[in-house]
C-alpha cells in the first residue's frame, strides 16, 4: 500500500505540466512545435534560454516535491525502506510528466524530472550524474546523448552502491526491488528517446546550444 501511495503522490506532482503550461501562458501549445515534445529541450528551442530554464527548474522542483512529501509521510514508520519509497515517489511523478491523463497522455520525456529524484534521492548520486551529463553536453552539445548516458550511469550506481551497503537497514529484497524500479524507468527514458537514439546513429541529431554565440563559435569551428 505504502508503494501505490508514493506512486500516486508522485504522478499528482508530476501532472504540473511546466512546459505546457508557459506555453499557454505565452499562446501556444508547446506540443505543436519543435519535437512536439512538452520538455525542457524543447521549450528552450522554440521559446528561448529563459522559458527553457524555467521549465527546467519546474520540473525538477515538482519530483524534488514528491520525493520530499514521501520521506515526509513515512521516514518515522517505514525508515528500513524509505530510499525504496522515494524512488517509487520519483517514478509516480516521471510519469505523471511523461504521460499526462489531461492531455491524452502525452508529455514529456522525464529527463528533468530524474533530475529532480537525483538531487532529492541521495546526495552521492549527484556528483556523478552532473559529470555525466554536462561531461557529455558541453563536448558534443546533445541533450538526449547525455540524459541517456545519465541514466545509465544512475541504473549502474545504484546496484553498485546499493550492494556495498550504502542505504543502511535495506534488506536484499527491497534492494532488488529498488533496482528493478530503476530499470525500468531507465528502460522508459530509452523508449521515449528511441527516436533521437536513431538520429544519434545516423548523425542526424539536432545539437542544443545555451546561446547564439556558443552555436555561432561551435559552427565556426566545424566549418573552419
Amino acid at each position: 500500500m505504502e508503494r501505490i501511495i508514493c506512486l500516486v503522490i508522485g504522478y499528482v506532482f508530476g501532472l504540473f505540466q511546466t512546459a505546457y503550461i508557459y506555453g499557454k501562458l505565452h499562446g501556444i501549445d508547446i506540443r505543436n512545435y519543435g519535437s512536439g515534445n512538452a520538455g525542457t529541450t524543447n521549450t528552450l528551442r522554440v521559446l528561448g534560454t529563459k522559458a527553457g530554464v524555467l521549465v527546467l527548474f519546474g520540473d525538477i522542483a515538482k519530483c524534488i516535491l514528491a520525493v520530499v512529501a514521501a520521506n515526509l509521510i513515512f521516514r518515522s514508520t517505514h525508515q528500513d525502506m524509505i530510499y525504496l519509497l522515494k524512488i517509487y515517489a520519483a517514478a509516480g511523478a516521471i510519469l505523471g510528466h511523461n504521460f499526462p491523463f489531461y492531455l491524452h497522455f502525452k508529455g514529456g520525456k522525464g529527463i528533468a524530472a530524474t533530475a529532480g529524484m537525483i538531487l532529492a534521492f541521495h546526495p552521492y548520486f549527484i556528483p556523478v550524474a552532473v559529470v555525466l551529463f554536462f561531461g557529455i553536453f558541453f563536448t558534443t552539445h546533445y541533450v538526449s546523448l547525455g540524459s541517456l548516458v545519465l541514466y545509465a550511469g544512475f541504473f549502474i550506481e545504484m546496484v553498485v552502491l546499493g550492494q556495498m551497503g550504502i542505504f543502511v537497514g535495506m534488506t536484499q529484497p527491497q534492494l532488488t526491488e529498488m533496482y528493478v524500479v530503476t530499470a525500468v524507468l531507465t528502460v522508459m527514458a530509452y523508449y521515449k528517446h528511441r527516436e533521437n537514439i536513431k538520429r544519434l546513429l545516423s548523425g542526424t541529431e539536432r545539437k542544443t546550444y545555451l546561446s547564439h554565440k556558443n552555436k555561432e563559435s561551435a559552427e565556426g569551428g566545424e566549418n573552419g
